[in-house]
């Protein structure tokens, strides 16, 4: 083989070399440019992830100032809602203890619930106004303040409403229904043992029983007279003495603040600017994650497909 020959053959096999060598190059720079983009998408789902499960944006790591505090409590008060006593108490409690925090405003629009969890939080709004008595605690009525939504505001030292919202209902009930005629027609045999006659207490698919029916009447007439007395507690002087006012009715805000259910008008920047004097707000209430939604959302379809049709009392 000539020497012609055996340079064409080393020129071919380095420019082969350099080829090969290259390609490798690039393939490693696109599979260090695929890792970079992969990862980088990976931290912003994972942020993504952490936003929706509540774990950042607390607003008490994030606060400057002097502000006003607001706790929002929305919606049928019970122990699996957003509006349960733990979660109102929590916000509560997050909004006191800032020592920045110059007034703090409970915004209600509720229609009632449970009056074990109305008074849980009425309970616990008095020992913070005790603990903190340089703090004031203003309600704030948008919508709608009725039965237990109202039985948490009388805590409050003024409740602040629109000329339009609804008041009152200070009454409890107890409701279901009665299947015992639709039975018969269908021919369903209702087959209930129990040990304890009153065990089976107003099962709907039993007949009326009117010793029950006056008992259950008699319990809530207790609840009923335990509501009263957190009112006028609450209320003092301001509440005027009609009957009718624990009649269980409602009225619209601007008769509220004729009967002493309410203060005056205002909404909640109304309060923080012109009362609290700290027109900056700050939100304390407590937000459910999306696992914690997920969860209860599960678990109440559960517990009412397992408990059947059971009764409790309310107050709505």
């Amino acid at each position: 083989m000539s020497d012609s020959q055996n340079r064409n053959e080393g020129w071919d096999r380095q420019v082969l070399e350099k080829l090969v060598f290259s390609t490798l190059q690039e393939q490693r720079r696109t599979r260090q440019w695929g890792v970079f983009f992969k990862s980088l998408t990976f931290i912003w789902l994972f942020i993504l992830l952490f936003f929706g499960l509540g774990w950042f944006g607390d607003s008490s790591m994030s606060i400057s100032g002097k502000h006003t505090a607001l706790v929002d409590l929305r919606g049928v008060i019970s122990p699996d809602s957003i509006s349960s006593a733990e979660n109102i108490t929590a916000g509560l409690q997050q909004a006191f203890k800032d020592a920045k925090t110059q007034g703090v405003i409970l915004r209600i629009n509720s229609p009632g619930g449970s009056p074990v969890q109305a008074g849980y939080i009425n309970d616990e709004i008095r020992r913070l106004r005790a603990e903190y008595p340089e703090i004031p605690l203003y309600a704030v009525v948008e919508d709608i303040c009725a039965s237990g939504g109202y039985y948490v505001a009388v805590a409050a030292d003024k409740i602040y409403v629109d000329k339009a919202s609804i008041i009152g209902s200070i009454g409890v009930l107890i409701n279901g229904f009665g299947f015992t005629k639709a039975m018969e027609k269908l021919g369903i045999e209702r087959r209930l043992i129990t040990a304890g006659e009153n065990k089976a207490f107003l099962d709907p698919f039993s007949p009326n029983n009117r010793e029950q029916e006056e008992y259950a009447k008699k319990m809530l007439g207790d609840i009923h007279e335990q509501f009263i007395q957190v009112v006028q507690q609450g209320r003092g002087e301001r509440l005027k003495e009609k009957p009718e006012i624990f009649s269980g009715k409602v009225w619209t805000g601007q008769k509220s603040v004729e009967l002493g259910l309410a203060d005056g008008m205002g909404s909640a920047e109304y309060v923080a600017r012109e009362i609290i004097k700290a027109e900056h707000i700050v939100d304390y209430t407590t937000r459910e994650g999306v696992a914690e939604r997920l969860a209860k959302r599960f678990g109440g379809v559960l517990a009412e497909t397992l408990s059947g049709l059971g009764m409790s009392a309310e107050l709505h």
